[in-house]
């Protein structure tokens, strides 16, 4: 049976990944090393054979997967599809991680502590207390598994559109007999990576998704 083949991989650097901001569904473009990073991964797919394309609706995924189709006259049809977009940070979006743990960590909390309301901490532990909900409300969202920010999705909710996605990517293959290259983002990547390679929840949100890695799956 002919095996074909995925190659999975994220877009460059944009102009929010370089000032550490939640980027989310907002629109960023790539920044000229971005642009560098993209034809690495042009190069590095330059012999592979593309039929399908796959991209989302932001101009990062798009100018990353323009680069990598350059190689690939034999590819008649690119789709955009909005499920392998960036995990949607709601209230966070376009926010920098700095400014999040200083301005809204803290304020969604109502935290009991040895059977004391936080206000009524003296105004110094007060301070740390709040300065340590920030941060940690920062880990929750950025890397916990269950947990959206307000307005947005936690991982779980990613891993339901990826899941779709999946399901009709491996319909496509199978009947078209097609090698399939998609261009996304990075938690949308990560959560393909958690479904297609049975990895569990614990590892997913622990990943980092390079910007020149591809991943390689046959179906």
């Amino acid at each position: 049976m002919v095996k074909c083949h995925i190659y999975l991989f994220r877009h460059g650097q944009t102009y929010f990944n370089k000032k550490h901001r939640f980027t989310g569904w907002e629109e960023s473009k790539l920044t000229p090393f971005g642009i560098r990073q993209a034809k690495v991964i042009a190069r590095k797919l330059k012999n592979k054979r593309i039929d399908v394309a796959f991209q989302t609706p932001h101009s990062r995924s798009k100018r990353t997967l323009k680069e990598v189709l350059k190689f690939h006259p034999e590819c008649k049809k690119v789709i955009t599809d909005r499920r392998m977009i960036e995990r949607n940070y709601g209230i966070l979006n376009g926010m920098s991680h700095e400014e999040f743990i200083k301005k809204i960590g803290h304020q969604e909390y109502d935290l009991l502590r040895e059977g004391d309301a936080i206000e009524n901490l003296s105004k110094a532990d007060r301070k740390r207390v709040e300065h340590f909900l920030g941060e940690e409300e920062f880990k929750l969202i950025h890397r916990g598994y269950d947990i959206p920010p307000s307005g947005g999705e936690s991982f779980a909710d990613v891993e339901k559109r990826v899941n779709k996605f999946i399901k009709d990517l491996k319909r496509l293959i199978k009947k078209k007999k097609v090698n399939v290259a998609i261009s996304a983002s990075g938690n949308s990547i990560r959560l393909f990576r958690k479904i297609m390679e049975k990895r569990s929840k614990e590892e997913a949100v622990k990943w980092v998704i390079l910007y020149t890695k591809i991943f390689y799956y046959r179906i």
